[in-house]
Protein backbone atom coordinates (compact mmCIF):
# COMPACT_ATOMS: atom_id res chain seq x y z
CA UNK A 1 0.00 0.00 0.00
CA UNK A 2 1.17 3.53 -0.74
CA UNK A 3 0.05 6.74 0.93
CA UNK A 4 0.29 10.32 -0.25
CA UNK A 5 -1.08 13.73 0.68
CA UNK A 6 -3.39 14.98 -2.07
CA UNK A 7 -3.71 18.77 -2.33
CA UNK A 8 -5.67 19.92 -5.33
CA UNK A 9 -7.47 22.96 -6.67
CA UNK A 10 -10.31 22.54 -9.12
CA UNK A 11 -13.00 24.31 -11.07
CA UNK A 12 -16.03 23.18 -13.00
CA UNK A 13 -15.91 24.15 -16.68
CA UNK A 14 -18.46 25.01 -19.30
CA UNK A 15 -18.36 22.83 -22.42
CA UNK A 16 -16.84 25.77 -24.34
CA UNK A 17 -14.08 26.19 -21.72
CA UNK A 18 -13.43 22.44 -21.75
CA UNK A 19 -13.09 22.46 -25.55
CA UNK A 20 -10.79 25.48 -25.35
CA UNK A 21 -8.51 23.88 -22.72
CA UNK A 22 -8.46 20.60 -24.64
CA UNK A 23 -6.26 22.36 -27.21
CA UNK A 24 -3.55 22.69 -24.51
CA UNK A 25 -3.78 18.91 -24.01
CA UNK A 26 -4.00 18.01 -27.72
CA UNK A 27 -0.73 16.03 -27.60
CA UNK A 28 -1.98 13.91 -24.67
CA UNK A 29 -3.68 10.54 -25.15
CA UNK A 30 -6.70 10.50 -22.84
CA UNK A 31 -7.24 7.76 -20.26
CA UNK A 32 -10.64 6.28 -19.50
CA UNK A 33 -11.16 5.46 -15.83
CA UNK A 34 -14.21 4.48 -13.82
CA UNK A 35 -14.61 5.23 -10.12
CA UNK A 36 -16.76 2.60 -8.41
CA UNK A 37 -17.84 4.25 -5.16
CA UNK A 38 -18.09 2.06 -2.08
CA UNK A 39 -20.10 2.86 1.03
CA UNK A 40 -22.81 1.39 3.22
CA UNK A 41 -26.40 1.73 2.05
CA UNK A 42 -26.94 4.48 4.64
CA UNK A 43 -23.65 6.21 3.63
CA UNK A 44 -21.76 5.75 6.91
CA UNK A 45 -18.40 6.49 5.24
CA UNK A 46 -19.65 9.75 3.76
CA UNK A 47 -21.04 10.81 7.14
CA UNK A 48 -17.52 10.35 8.52
CA UNK A 49 -16.06 12.34 5.56
CA UNK A 50 -14.33 9.21 4.20
CA UNK A 51 -14.32 8.24 0.52
CA UNK A 52 -13.61 4.69 -0.67
CA UNK A 53 -13.45 3.70 -4.32
CA UNK A 54 -12.17 1.10 -6.71
CA UNK A 55 -10.87 2.83 -9.84
CA UNK A 56 -10.68 0.65 -12.93
CA UNK A 57 -8.59 1.32 -16.04
CA UNK A 58 -8.35 -0.70 -19.25
CA UNK A 59 -5.78 -3.14 -17.85
CA UNK A 60 -5.43 -2.42 -14.13
CA UNK A 61 -7.24 -1.13 -11.06
CA UNK A 62 -6.64 0.37 -7.63
CA UNK A 63 -8.49 0.85 -4.38
CA UNK A 64 -8.22 4.25 -2.69
CA UNK A 65 -9.40 5.37 0.73
CA UNK A 66 -9.35 9.15 1.20
CA UNK A 67 -9.11 10.48 4.75
CA UNK A 68 -9.48 14.27 5.17
CA UNK A 69 -6.71 16.34 6.76
CA UNK A 70 -6.61 20.02 7.77
CA UNK A 71 -5.28 20.61 4.22
CA UNK A 72 -6.04 18.03 1.55
CA UNK A 73 -6.61 14.29 1.94
CA UNK A 74 -4.35 11.41 2.83
CA UNK A 75 -4.85 8.81 0.10
CA UNK A 76 -4.27 5.15 0.94
CA UNK A 77 -3.79 3.31 -2.38
CA UNK A 78 -3.69 -0.43 -3.06
CA UNK A 79 -2.90 -1.74 -6.55
CA UNK A 80 -5.35 -4.36 -7.84
CA UNK A 81 -5.47 -6.51 -10.93
CA UNK A 82 -8.51 -6.07 -13.16
CA UNK A 83 -9.64 -9.55 -12.05
CA UNK A 84 -9.35 -8.70 -8.32
CA UNK A 85 -11.36 -5.50 -8.82
CA UNK A 86 -13.98 -7.29 -10.93
CA UNK A 87 -14.45 -9.95 -8.23
CA UNK A 88 -14.96 -7.37 -5.46
CA UNK A 89 -17.43 -5.42 -7.57
CA UNK A 90 -19.31 -8.55 -8.68
CA UNK A 91 -19.55 -9.91 -5.13
CA UNK A 92 -20.19 -6.39 -3.74
CA UNK A 93 -17.72 -7.31 -1.02
CA UNK A 94 -14.27 -5.77 -0.49
CA UNK A 95 -12.87 -8.69 1.54
CA UNK A 96 -13.91 -11.53 -0.80
CA UNK A 97 -10.55 -11.77 -2.57
CA UNK A 98 -7.04 -12.68 -1.42
CA UNK A 99 -5.78 -9.07 -1.69
CA UNK A 100 -4.25 -7.74 1.55
CA UNK A 101 -6.54 -4.83 2.44
CA UNK A 102 -5.72 -4.97 6.16
CA UNK A 103 -4.43 -1.39 6.44
CA UNK A 104 -7.52 0.08 4.74
CA UNK A 105 -9.82 -2.26 6.68
CA UNK A 106 -8.14 -1.27 9.98
CA UNK A 107 -8.73 2.44 9.28
CA UNK A 108 -12.40 1.75 8.51
CA UNK A 109 -13.02 -0.48 11.53
CA UNK A 110 -11.27 2.03 13.83
CA UNK A 111 -13.91 4.51 12.68
CA UNK A 112 -16.79 2.16 13.44
CA UNK A 113 -17.48 0.92 9.91
CA UNK A 114 -18.81 -2.65 9.57
CA UNK A 115 -16.89 -4.00 6.56
CA UNK A 116 -19.68 -6.45 5.71
CA UNK A 117 -22.02 -3.49 5.05
CA UNK A 118 -19.77 -1.93 2.40
CA UNK A 119 -21.10 -2.27 -1.13
CA UNK A 120 -20.87 -0.49 -4.49
CA UNK A 121 -23.30 2.45 -4.52
CA UNK A 122 -22.62 3.52 -8.12
CA UNK A 123 -19.96 4.65 -10.55
CA UNK A 124 -18.59 7.66 -12.41
CA UNK A 125 -16.58 7.39 -15.64
CA UNK A 126 -13.95 9.98 -16.53
CA UNK A 127 -12.13 10.67 -19.77
CA UNK A 128 -8.95 12.31 -18.44
CA UNK A 129 -6.22 14.31 -20.16
CA UNK A 130 -3.33 14.67 -17.71
CA UNK A 131 -0.03 16.49 -17.99
CA UNK A 132 2.65 17.89 -15.72
CA UNK A 133 2.80 21.69 -15.92
CA UNK A 134 5.37 23.87 -14.20
CA UNK A 135 2.69 24.72 -11.59
CA UNK A 136 1.59 21.14 -10.84
CA UNK A 137 -0.11 18.07 -12.29
CA UNK A 138 -3.10 19.21 -14.38
CA UNK A 139 -6.05 16.97 -15.23
CA UNK A 140 -8.78 17.91 -17.70
CA UNK A 141 -11.80 15.71 -17.08
CA UNK A 142 -15.10 14.87 -18.75
CA UNK A 143 -17.23 13.01 -16.19
CA UNK A 144 -20.33 10.89 -16.84
CA UNK A 145 -22.50 9.59 -14.01
CA UNK A 146 -26.17 8.72 -13.61
CA UNK A 147 -27.13 10.34 -16.92
CA UNK A 148 -25.25 13.54 -16.03
CA UNK A 149 -22.10 14.98 -17.67
CA UNK A 150 -19.80 17.65 -16.27
CA UNK A 151 -16.37 19.05 -17.09
CA UNK A 152 -13.61 19.91 -14.66
CA UNK A 153 -10.02 21.10 -14.40
CA UNK A 154 -7.92 19.88 -11.46
CA UNK A 155 -4.43 20.94 -10.43
CA UNK A 156 -2.58 18.74 -7.95
CA UNK A 157 0.10 20.65 -6.05
CA UNK A 158 2.63 20.23 -3.23
CA UNK A 159 2.10 23.63 -1.57
CA UNK A 160 -1.50 24.69 -0.95
CA UNK A 161 -1.02 28.48 -0.84
CA UNK A 162 1.32 28.73 -3.82
CA UNK A 163 -0.77 26.19 -5.71
CA UNK A 164 -3.91 28.27 -5.20
CA UNK A 165 -2.19 31.40 -6.55
CA UNK A 166 -0.81 29.49 -9.54
CA UNK A 167 -4.21 27.91 -10.25
CA UNK A 168 -6.05 31.23 -10.29
CA UNK A 169 -3.31 32.79 -12.43
CA UNK A 170 -3.66 29.89 -14.91
CA UNK A 171 -7.44 30.39 -15.07
CA UNK A 172 -7.06 34.13 -15.62
CA UNK A 173 -4.43 33.67 -18.35
CA UNK A 174 -6.71 31.22 -20.17
CA UNK A 175 -9.91 33.28 -19.63
CA UNK A 176 -11.57 30.53 -17.58
CA UNK A 177 -14.23 31.50 -15.05
CA UNK A 178 -13.71 29.95 -11.62
CA UNK A 179 -16.68 27.83 -10.49
CA UNK A 180 -16.53 26.06 -7.14
CA UNK A 181 -16.24 22.32 -7.69
CA UNK A 182 -16.93 19.80 -4.97
CA UNK A 183 -15.24 16.41 -5.23
CA UNK A 184 -16.46 13.89 -7.78
CA UNK A 185 -17.85 11.61 -5.07
CA UNK A 186 -19.88 14.45 -3.54
CA UNK A 187 -21.30 15.43 -6.94
CA UNK A 188 -22.14 11.77 -7.58
CA UNK A 189 -23.86 11.48 -4.17
CA UNK A 190 -25.90 14.63 -4.87
CA UNK A 191 -27.20 12.99 -8.05
CA UNK A 192 -27.86 9.77 -6.14
CA UNK A 193 -29.88 11.63 -3.49
CA UNK A 194 -32.01 13.34 -6.17
CA UNK A 195 -32.81 10.03 -7.86
CA UNK A 196 -33.82 8.46 -4.53
CA UNK A 197 -36.39 11.19 -3.82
Amino acid sequence: MSTNLEIEHKTLLSLAEYDQLKRLFSHITPVRQTNHYLDTKDLKLRKKKLALRIRTFDKSAEMTLKVPQSVGNIEHNIDLTSEEAALMLKEKNIICSSVDLSEVCDILTERGIDLSEITEIGSLTTIRYEQQLDIGLAALDKNDYMGHTDYELELEVDDNDQGKKDFYAFLKKNHIEYRFSRSKVVRFLDCLRHTRK
